[in-house]
Formats: structure tokens, sequence, C-alpha cells
């Protein structure tokens, strides 16, 4: 187990390299680039060659890659140009960055909570109508763009009803404690559970819509797997044996079925973070894809590059997990 983790951690590192050239270049070839970003398109040519000598852009572009290499290892990605202007682009990734992941991590729970479960009750029942609906709602789950489900559920249980919070991470007139900057763990840490609570609350609608579509992919990769386990010869000759039906669906067949659907959930993470963009916005959670957003908009590409970044490392960490827990489940692949 141990050689096997570390050759990935090795292809880890590989990784990370080459998205820092992808990103370095990507920055370059956009139309201006950080210069019209920082002067603005009407800027006279001495201006623009003036802030080029002072960024090194001038210089060979493998001196350029090296120096981002340098400024990125110690966390200088410059200052934020239109996001939080004058503030430093990797304060405003750390500030934001808990609200994208505590709606996230709600949204991927919501998803695999519900998602596995009914794909293996879907598999068990299968042509039953429990099994046609659940399909349905899985293809209406897919089918249906984040920001569509996330103003429906806005318009319907805030608006319309008025049970759950419009907008926001919090009601503005709790006086919370800020420890971590995750809401929740922040009013579970300082026993002030009201306002753990109304952060939930908050936190319900916009988890719900991003968790839609992880969801019905989950629950579609679970069905499919536990109809493919299910009729093997090593179940078949489980039951012969004698084993109970719960030891057969635990150790035989969901055990079996869990490695596509282990991957599926390490993919639909990066999808968490791309339907973040649209669901905070929505919503008005000042995370890391609402910051993403007003980048684009503002040509901040600061900020863009260090969330773009560190995007990309969650992602490959969140992989990695994914390849550790394979050979957690099957032992065979920690010898390939």
């Amino acid at each position: 187990m141990l050689r096997f983790t570390v050759r990935r951690l090795a292809q880890l590192v590989l990784v990370v390299v080459v998205l820092s050239m992808l990103l370095f270049g990507w920055l370059r070839l956009l139309p201006g680039g950080p210069v019209s970003a920082l002067l603005g398109d009407r800027a006279t040519p001495e201006a623009r060659a003036q802030l080029e000598a002072q960024l090194g852009m001038d210089q060979p572009l493998i001196v350029q890659y090296w120096k981002f290499l340098e400024r990125a290892v110690s966390g200088d990605f410059g200052t934020s140009t239109g996001v939080q202007r004058g503030t430093p682009a990797l304060e405003v990734f750390l500030t934001r960055f808990p609200a994208t992941l505590e709606l996230s991590i709600l949204a991927l729970l919501l998803a695999v909570a519900v998602g596995v479960p009914l794909g293996y009750l879907a598999a068990r029942r299968r042509g039953t109508w429990l099994d046609n609906l659940t399909i349905t709602s899985s293809l209406v789950g897919v089918a249906v763009p984040v920001f569509f489900s996330a103003f429906l559920l806005k318009y319907v249980f805030a608006i319309e009803l008025g049970v759950l919070p419009v907008s926001g991470r919090q009601d503005t007139g709790i006086d919370a404690t800020r420890v971590t900057g995750f809401y929740i763990l922040d009013g579970l840490l300082t026993r002030e559970f009201d306002a753990a609570w109304n952060a939930l609350v908050h936190l319900v609608l916009p988890a719900i819509a991003l968790a839609t579509i992880p969801f019905a992919v989950i629950f579609r990769i679970t069905r499919a797997a536990v109809l493919d386990v299910v009729d093997e010869d090593y179940v078949r000759t489980a039951r012969a044996k004698g084993l109970s039906a719960m030891v057969v669906r635990t150790r035989h067949v969901l055990h079996n079925a869990m490695l596509p659907v282990v991957t599926t959930i390490g993919l639909q993470t990066g999808a968490l973070l791309a339907g973040a963009v649209l669901t905070e916005r929505v919503f008005n959670i000042s995370g890391i894809g609402q910051a993403v957003a007003i980048g684009f908009q503002r040509k901040d590409f600061p900020v863009l590059q260090v969330v773009i970044l560190a995007a990309a490392m969650v992602y490959v960490l969140v992989n990695l997990l994914v390849d550790l827990t394979y050979a957690l489940i099957d032992p065979r692949l920690r010898t390939r």
C-alpha cells in the first residue's frame, strides 16, 4: 500500500507541474493579458511597455515561468484588480473558499446519501414502478441546468412559500463568532447553535440545486453497477452456500459494485466546483464561484489564476483519494 501511495504522489506532483504550465500559458494567451487588466485597453504603448518591464513580461518565457512558480510557491499571486480591489489574491481565495467548500460538501453528501441507496433499490426492483420513477427523476436531474433548478427552488420555497432563506450564508442580524470561516462549524465550535442552524438552513436550497446533477449521475452508475454484479457467479455461489441475504448484499454485491461508484463520486466533486459558480450567483453566496464570475467580468487575472490553480489541485487531490480508496476496496490494484 505504501509503494502504491508513493507512486500516486509522484504522479500528483507531475500533474500539478503540467497544470501550472497550462495556467501560465493561458494567462498570456488571453486577449490583452494582465497588462490590459491593470491599465485598461486604452493605455499608451509606453505605459504598457513600462508595466511589462515591471512585471518581467519582457523576459524569456522560461524565466517568466520560473518566477511564476516561485511566486506561486510563496503564495504571491498578485493583488486583486476587480473582485476585491487592492486585496492580495490569495487572501481573496482563502476568505471565500470556506463558503464554497461548505456548500460543495453538503451537496455531495446529499447526492451520495440519496443516489447510492436509490440506485441500489432501483436495481433490486428492476422493471417496477420504483425503478421507472427513479430513472425518470435522474433524467430530469441531468437535463435541467443548475441555474434553472436554483431559480426554481428559490422562487418556490423562498419567495412563494417563505419557508427557507432567499440568499446569503446567514441572517445579517446574527452576531456569530468567526473562527474557521465555515459558518456551521464555527457555530458548533463556539456553542452558538442558533448560528450553526441558521447557516445550515441557508445552505439547504443551494445545496439541493447543486446536488441535482451529481445525484442523477451517482444514482445511474450505482444502479448499473449493482445490475452488473448481482448476476455474477460469486454472488450465486454465496447464495448457494446459504449465506444470509444481508451478507450477500453488503459483502458481495455492494462491495464489488462500489468501484465505479467511487470513481463517479470523485469526478462529480470537480463538477460541483463548476456548478458552484452558477449556484453562488443565484443565492448571493460569497464563495470562489462568485469570485470566478466577477473575475472574468472584470479581468481580475490574479484572482483567476489562484482560484483556477487551487481548484485544479483540489480536483487532483480528490482523484488521489479515489485511487487510494480503489486500492482499499480491491487489493489487486495495488500491484499495478
